[in-house]
């Protein structure tokens, strides 16, 4: 066994380990971190296939925007674990049950599987040869080229995931003062000023 099947091995166990215990762990903050440990093996499986820039982009923006983003959304989230326990165990069943299922259907199509005969010769025409560009190069001008709406849908989706997380942590609580920028542009300063007249040898 070489370096690189020990390597391709090692990650793809870490992935498999971190998705499993990404579903299966009780606390969500665990979870968020298991899922983490599953995209830096991705990342590591991505850079034994050549990809480096595909392996930095998991990295910048899953692992360090996405992910952290979910951690912190489930950290200030008050969430009741116990409640959510309670709704695990009343669908564990049906959980197994499907999971069961999916497990035999990839046992069946496993026993199965054949690659066609221009698979090869397909894959190896998405992006031209190495000698001719480099893989970035190829994969920006595949992106904003042929699929830059679905790229631009993609962002959008993201951006409406954010807008949502804010608005899950937004907490107006009765006691706190806040700034209303509208009423502070429309207020008439003959109402808010107040001219005293203040004698000599007299306070306020």
């Amino acid at each position: 066994m070489s370096v690189a099947d020990f390597a391709f091995y090692a990650f793809a166990l870490i992935v498999l380990v971190g998705g499993l215990f990404t579903v299966v762990s009780k606390h969500p903050v665990h979870s968020v971190l298991w899922l983490i440990t599953a995209f830096i093996g991705a990342t590591g499986l991505f850079v034994l296939l050549g990809a480096e820039f595909i392996a930095m982009l998991l990295m910048i923006v899953y692992v360090g925007a996405v992910a952290v983003l979910f951690l912190f959304v489930v950290m200030m989230l008050d969430v009741d674990f116990a409640a959510l326990r309670a709704g695990m165990a009343e669908y564990l069943p049906i959980g197994i049950l499907i999971g069961v299922i999916l497990l035999m259907e990839l046992g069946m199509i496993y026993g199965v599987w054949q690659f066609a005969d221009g698979a090869e010769a397909a894959r190896a025409a998405v992006t031209p040869a190495l000698e001719q560009v480099e893989n970035t190069a190829a994969l920006g001008a595949l992106i904003y080229d042929d699929y830059i709406l679905l790229f631009q849908l993609a962002g959008l989706i993201l951006l409406v995931a954010m807008i949502g997380a804010i608005v899950l942590t937004l907490h107006h609580r009765p006691n706190i003062k806040r700034q209303n920028v509208v009423a502070q542009m429309h207020r008439d300063p003959a109402r808010s000023l107040e001219l005293k007249d203040v004698k000599p040898g007299q306070g306020l």
